[in-house]
């Protein structure tokens, strides 16, 4: 397959299918348009318990794959919010950990699962959750990006804390936990809310600079409500 990034603000990625038999997968409702030439199959990709897991972890239970019947067929799955498309090359990175909602699609040989953060606290209190997803296997996936697009690559032992919902993706090497923001000023009048992302070297970070929990947050103070 080949695939272009199209669009600056809701961006999307097309593919174009080079042989038949080609398939993408992405979460109910991910795609937006396609040509002549492809079949639609909708299940629970890996099964009942997997496409549950898949909706802990911010996805849908069902998934639907796209399967190319002719060289050249074309289908774009768009972003859902303003921000980038994030292309992984899952065989030359190894693998990718994401948080909850990353995923946007991926070719069929890419496998999308589950995992848990190592440390409870992590897992009660980070912006990603206790489940996170797991990006696996060989071929490409794409990622969604809110805001902005940032990397960093650490160097063994460096620390970057991050505002939680800042976090994209990291990869296997980077060390992951939470940590109490000190002071107890900080906590109540920062703004910044009880904890940060510590992230440990070595290895690649993807962060957004929009927080959509954050921005959902301040849209709904707009939204009126019933006496």
């Amino acid at each position: 397959m080949k695939y272009r990034i199209i669009g600056d603000t809701m961006p999307a990625v097309e593919v174009m299918f080079e042989a038949p038999g080609e398939e993408m997968y992405t979460q109910s409702g991910g795609m937006a348009w396609m040509t002549e030439g492809i079949e639609m199959a909708t299940n629970a990709k890996g099964g009942l318990m997997k496409g549950i897991g898949r909706m802990f972890a911010g996805e849908s239970l069902f998934m639907a794959t796209y399967r190319a019947q002719r060289e050249g067929a074309v289908i774009a799955f768009a972003s859902t919010v303003a921000g980038r498309v994030y292309p992984v090359d899952v065989t030359e990175t190894g693998g990718m950990i994401c948080q909850k909602g990353a995923f946007l699609c991926a070719q069929n040989s890419v496998k999308l699962s589950i995992t848990f953060s190592k440390k409870l606290s992590a897992g009660l209190f980070g912006g990603e959750g206790f489940i996170l997803q797991d990006l696996s296997g060989q071929g490409m996936a794409f990622l969604e990006v809110d805001g902005d697009l940032v990397e960093k690559n650490l160097k063994p032992g460096e620390v970057l804390k991050v505002d939680t919902g800042n976090v994209v993706a990291f990869e296997r090497s980077v060390g992951y936990e939470v940590e109490m923001v000190k002071g107890l000023g900080n906590i109540f009048f920062g703004g910044e809310g009880l904890f940060l992302t510590k992230l440990v070297g070595p290895g690649k970070v993807v962060l957004q600079t929009q927080n959509i929990a954050e921005f959902a947050g301040r849209i709904a103070r707009f939204i009126p409500t019933s006496s």
